[in-house]
């Protein structure tokens, strides 16, 4: 049975909660929140059950609990340290996005997880979505050739953002917070990396919101002399229909496949084919793909070398929009 903890309730957890009831070898053992309001309400989860313990202090919980695996999901500025500190204690970690707020953070949090020998997963959870399945299948057959120029969008409402987005000490900013997203998605979708990149970051409409930045533009350099871009933003209507717009396109030497409509459709072209609908495989688990993962049954979607990596890209193109420079990568 794996006792699966939480530190934190903010982002993503529920792409972990939500899976628990489908085992019958997890269980919610335990949460933490220094926010007394979101710990009562966590007690009336579903999920727990009468040993599940709720703790205000996150130390607490490592010290009296027996736990397999943890999902951190805190603010930016609160990870680096809880990510070392349940390393430290021998647990398997589920982390929010980014892993720390800058490099040295992430070469302490490397080193932690490597001393203590537990696995690390981050919550990039568009991996796990069955159009991006759809569109690393079709590139990994070898259907558009090789990938050449690739482009990506995350538009979202602004909404009400929390009182710890709006500064740069306990924010990473948009690039490495919800630019991880696409920019994971189009090195794993397409098999090609980064060598270089430069980036424009801004808040122009919105100073309500602090250090928060409302748009970004990165382009990068492949490692096959190929390009790419993605492009960030908190402009998106609120009475748009969805919260979120998310787009995706890799251009090949043979094909284009396209993901379209918030990453509902996805379309394939080649050379002498039209457009047509793809179709689309089921969406995973990600709770199920890390456990099967640590019982051996197969490789977890997310490496922890890709963790890694994609966290120093995403910090290392804030730095270019910070310095104004192309960076190596």
């Amino acid at each position: 049975m794996y006792n699966i903890g939480f530190i934190g309730l903010e982002g993503h957890y529920g792409a972990v909660l939500g899976s628990i009831p489908s085992r019958d070898d997890a269980r919610l053992a335990a949460m933490a929140t220094k926010d007394s309001s979101a710990l009562d309400r966590a007690k009336g989860n579903k999920t727990a059950d009468a040993d599940t313990g709720f703790y205000l202090d996150y130390r607490e919980m490592l010290d009296k609990e027996k736990l397999d695996i943890v999902t951190i999901c805190l603010a930016d500025g609160d990870r680096a340290q809880v990510i070392q500190d349940c390393a430290q204690a021998g647990i398997h970690i589920i982390s929010e996005k980014p892993l720390g707020m800058n490099l040295h953070e992430l070469s302490a949090i490397r080193k932690a997880v490597s001393d203590n020998d537990v696995r690390l997963s981050m919550l990039v959870t568009m991996r796990f979505e069955g159009t991006y399945l759809a569109v690393r299948e079709i590139v990994e057959s070898g259907a558009i050739g090789e990938v050449i120029q690739m482009t990506a969008q995350k538009s979202y409402k602004l909404g009400q953002r929390p009182e710890w987005m709006k500064h740069r000490d306990t924010f990473s900013g948009i690039i490495p917070y919800i630019g991880i997203h696409a920019i994971d998605l189009l090195r794993w979708t397409s098999g090609r990396d980064f060598v270089a990149v430069a980036a424009f970051q801004s808040n122009v409409a919105h100073p309500e919101i602090g250090d928060m930045e409302d748009n970004a533009t990165v382009a990068f350099r492949l490692d096959n002399d190929g390009t790419a871009s993605v492009r960030l933003d908190y402009l998106r209507s609120l009475v748009a229909p969805t919260h979120g717009d998310a787009t995706l396109r890799l251009a090949g030497s043979k094909g284009i496949v396209e993901v379209t409509k918030d990453g509902k459709d996805v379309t394939f072209m080649t050379v002498d084919q039209p457009p047509e609908p793809v179709s689309i495989p089921p969406s995973k688990s990600f709770l199920n793909d890390f456990l099967d993962s640590l019982k051996g049954e197969k490789e977890h979607l997310i490496s922890m070398e890709d963790a890694f990596r994609v966290t120093e890209i995403c910090l290392k193109a804030r730095g270019a929009a910070e310095m104004q420079e192309i960076l190596s990568l």
